[in-house]
Order: structure tokens, then C-alpha cells, then sequence
């Protein structure tokens, strides 16, 4: 990713809207349907300034993995303990068949061969473990965004399934979400387009707007995974092995 992300992620990912509104929908999300042991091991690949850390300690005991320096300095603070730096696809050095959960929180759009970085991934679970993965969804979608995060691709649900099923894992519980403001945000790229005015700026709104999205958005917190949603922005599973 460009500089400028990972300077805004540290700047604002403690009180932008979709940052907030995200961990707990992912929190419920995993309350719901990971299935994790008590003190689960878990690994989050792309950590990026460690603002799920917290989130994702309070299922087990965390190690991470960040392949910028500067961001990687901010993980480590939050994190305790020093943060990996093993690229995907390959993970060298990262412990094979150890973790329940590992968790890619948009980051397999960043990997130019996905199904060899789930691969990998799927080798560092124990039995019975799970990768949880967020990414975005819509390639008609694509905008400034998506280029200054260096993405190769959005996914839709039928090109994330086939990156998985490749990979020899099966997903449960695939949903879209952030929906409830998709249309918000499908005609904001469309006008960006349109208009020729394509921002790749991403900081919060003023203070009101951003805790109306906010609370929108974690609306979703009571329906992902429950209900059918409408298409959203981005799409979330949990992938698990195939039985032998």
C-alpha cells in the first residue's frame, strides 16, 4: 500500500466510522459461528497498525504478522510483543498446523496469487481451524481506493468461492456486509467516476456524519451470517478445510 494508507490508518482507525462499526461486526460474527476453544491461538496476517489486536484477544492469545516497518512499529506497541514480518503467499517461518483461528481482514486482494496465500494459510491451522476473511466486493467498484491499496482485484461471491475451493477449503457463513450504506457508496463511486473527481481520501466525515454511519453500520452486527444481505461493499467467511 501506498505511505498515505497506512499514515491515515494510524491516524483515524480508532475513530473512523467503518473501522469501529467493522470490529464489532466481525466480533459478533465470530461470537456466532468460529466455534473457538477457550484461549484459542490466533494469527492475523496484514495486521497493518494493530487496531484488530485487541479485538481478536479477546478470543485467545495473538500473534501477527505486518510487512511495513512503520506500521509494524505501531502493531508491535499495541500488540505487547514484537509483530512478524512473513510475506504471503509462502509464510516463511510461520508455524504450521498451530492456529485455530488466523484471521485476513482485507488483505487476500493484496496477494497477486490468493490461492496460493490460502494455501499457505489452511497449512498453519490445527484441525478444526479457520481462516477468517473480509474483502472487498464489486470489481465495477474499482476506484483510486483500490490503487493506492495496491489491490490486484474486488472479489465478487462467486470469485472469492473459487479462490477458496482451489485453495482445498470450503467457506461457511459467506455474506456480504456494509450494505445498509452500499448505495450511498455505489453512487459516490459512480459520481467520482462520472465527474472525473476519483478521491482516494478516506478520512472521517465531520463528527455527526461520521456517527450516524457508524451506528448504521453496526446495525449489521445483528445480521450478517443470519440474514441474506443485499449487496454490500465488502464480503466476509470463514473458510475451514475440506474433509479428507
Amino acid at each position: 500500500m501506498d505511505r498515505i494508507v497506512y499514515d491515515r490508518m494510524a491516524a483515524h482507525d480508532s475513530t473512523h466510522w467503518w473501522y469501529r462499526a467493522r470490529r464489532d461486526i466481525l466480533t459478533d460474527y465470530l461470537k456466532r459461528y468460529a466455534d473457538l476453544p477457550k484461549q484459542a491461538r490466533i494469527l492475523e496476517i496484514g495486521c497493518g497498525t494493530g487496531h484488530n489486536l485487541p479485538m481478536l484477544a479477546t478470543f485467545g492469545t495473538v500473534d501477527a504478522i505486518e510487512i511495513d516497518p512503520a506500521a509494524r512499529d505501531i502493531a508491535s506497541q499495541r500488540l505487547g510483543r514484537p509483530v512478524g514480518d512473513a510475506p504471503l503467499p509462502a509464510l516463511p517461518g510461520i508455524e504450521r498446523g498451530a492456529y485455530d483461528l488466523i484471521a485476513v481482514l482485507d488483505v487476500v486482494e493484496h496477494i497477486e496469487d490468493d490461492v496460493a496465500a490460502l494455501k499457505a494459510m489452511a497449512a498453519c491451522l490445527k484441525p478444526g481451524g479457520k481462516i477468517l476473511i473480509a474483502v472487498p466486493a464489486h470489481q465495477w467498484m474499482w476506484s483510486a481506493h483500490d490503487v493506492v491499496n495496491h489491490h490486484h482485484r474486488r472479489y465478487s461471491k462467486a470469485t472469492l468461492v473459487a479462490a477458496i475451493e482451489a485453495a482445498g477449503l470450503a467457506p461457511r457463513k459467506l455474506s456480504y456486509f456494509n450494505s445498509l450504506l452500499f448505495p450511498l457508496a455505489a453512487a459516490a463511486r459512480v459520481a467520482g467516476r462520472l465527474t472525473g473527481r476519483d478521491d482516494s481520501d478516506d478520512s472521517p466525515p465531520p463528527k455527526p456524519v461520521n456517527a450516524l454511519f457508524e451506528g448504521i453500520f453496526r446495525l449489521e452486527r445483528h445480521l450478517v451470517g443470519r440474514l441474506p444481505m443485499t449487496p454490500g461493499v465488502s464480503i466476509v467467511t470463514l473458510a475451514e478445510p475440506r474433509p479428507a
